[in-house]
């Protein structure tokens, strides 16, 4: 097999000028976000010493993931994609500035802590889908899946670099550093933003509504495959995702310096698959990826649960990571090469749902199950039923695994506009 067939193709990267903006603005966000994102449980640990207080963190998330994810979804089929990027980023960058500031104060106060994350929830609700949707404008139909393994790549290598680092930074200097980082990297963010090009919605798009949400949310109700890739992914976030009870595990594994390999480990693993997703370009059966995916992702967070070995629970998790990046590529091409362009914001609100609320809910499961049972056998536990719900699922709506990007209905619609569009903008 010749390397170039495993290798990412770069495709999307040479074609479109912004899809390069992006992936830069992407990297950087996500180096600094990832360095809050270890700074703030642990702080919240630091301060109380409680797995419920920090799965409380979810808890807090949920509600505005969930308005403003909605609400996002319809901004961004009404209003400029970019402008919505641009001041939610903004914004992000002053919330990091409150946790900087809180985290200088001679005694820290435990709720900014919530108080931000409920505020970066929301804001990242607003974004996600203007975000999300932007990618199928800017990128050929045909280089979907390319650009999402890129955009993985990109993700997972600042989902590794960061996190190591901010184990290593809260440990010696503190939490105010990893914080200081997060706000130079969202002011980085902004000013490359600037730099992308407008995305002004049709000229007969609506203003954001109910009945707007109303109408996303019955052309996602009526394809099985979507409602497949949505609940699967909700499924698994849920049930298995203990990444806020790291601190905990890496203490009953007596091997606190792990804290920030933990957080890394899935990274890793998703990382050398999207070092190796050439293969996945070629892939029609998207809906098997997202199966074969959420399985694995299942079966490694019950194996990362069950040893007692903290060299070994880094392996699962990395394994897990793959299985999650797996599934994740097949998400978002299936969502790609599906939904019409008018409606892309209102279903990637519905996406922002599928795979963060998932999480959020999953770090309140994960904080209650591990305060109750202990923090191994909450994870093995969350683990096998992540498997479980998959199967069953899968057996629920089988059109999923049926899903081929070359005879599906809505593939095909989307592909020929797709295509028409890009004949008239060469034209």
């Amino acid at each position: 097999m010749a390397l170039s067939s495993i290798l990412p193709d770069l495709s999307p990267w040479r074609s479109t000028r912004d899809f390069r903006l992006l992936w830069v603005q992407g990297l950087v966000t996500t180096f600094g976000s990832f360095m809050a994102l270890v700074a703030l449980p642990l702080q919240i640990k630091d301060l109380t010493d409680s797995p419920l207080a920090v799965g409380a963190m979810g808890a807090v998330e949920l509600v505005p993931l969930i308005v403003f994810g909605l609400y996002g979804g319809a901004l961004a089929d009404a209003v400029d994609r970019r402008k919505v990027i641009l001041l939610t980023e903004a914004g992000l960058g002053l919330l990091a500035a409150v946790l900087l500031v809180n985290a200088l104060l001679p005694e820290p106060l435990l709720w900014p802590l919530y108080v931000v994350a409920a505020g970066v929830s929301a804001l990242a609700g607003l974004q996600r889908p203007a975000l999300d949707s932007l990618m199928a404008r800017i990128v050929p139909h045909d280089q979907l899946t390319a650009a999402a393994a890129l955009n993985s790549l990109r993700w997972n290598v600042g989902a590794i670099a960061a996190p190591s680092l901010a184990g290593l930074v809260v440990a010696y200097a503190g939490h105010a550093p990893a914080y200081a980082v997060t706000v130079v990297s969202f002011a980085a963010s902004v000013a490359l933003c600037t730099r992308i090009a407008p995305a002004p919605p049709a000229h007969d798009a609506e203003k954001p509504s109910l009945r707007g949400l109303a109408e996303g949310a019955r052309y996602a109700w009526s394809r099985p495959v979507l409602l497949g890739t949505y609940a699967i992914d909700m499924a698994a976030m849920f049930l298995a995702f203990p990444n806020t009870i790291f601190p905990f595990l890496a203490e009953d594994l007596d091997a606190e310096w792990s804290l920030g390999l933990m957080y890394a480990a899935g990274a890793v693993g998703s990382l050398l698959l999207s070092l190796t997703s050439g293969w996945t370009s070629r892939v029609r059966r998207h809906g098997l990826l997202v199966v074969f995916g959420a399985a694995g992702w299942g079966l490694a967070i019950t194996a990362a649960g069950w040893f007692a070995n903290v060299w070994l629970v880094l392996v699962c998790l990395a394994l897990a990571g793959a299985g999650d990046m797996l599934s994740g590529l097949g998400r978002s091409t299936i969502w790609n090469q599906t939904i019409p362009d008018e409606l892309r914001g209102r279903l990637a609100g519905i996406e922002v749902l599928s795979y963060g609320v998932g999480p959020q809910l999953g770090q309140v499961r994960a904080g209650a199950a591990a305060g109750w049972t202990g923090t191994r056998p909450a994870i093995w536990s969350g683990g096998i039923a992540c498997v479980a719900s998959v199967a069953a699922l899968t057996a629920v709506l089988p059109k999923l695994l049926s899903y081929d990007a070359s005879t599906d209905e809505d593939a095909v619609r989307r592909r020929k506009a797709s295509e028409v569009s890009e004949v008239s903008t060469a034209g």
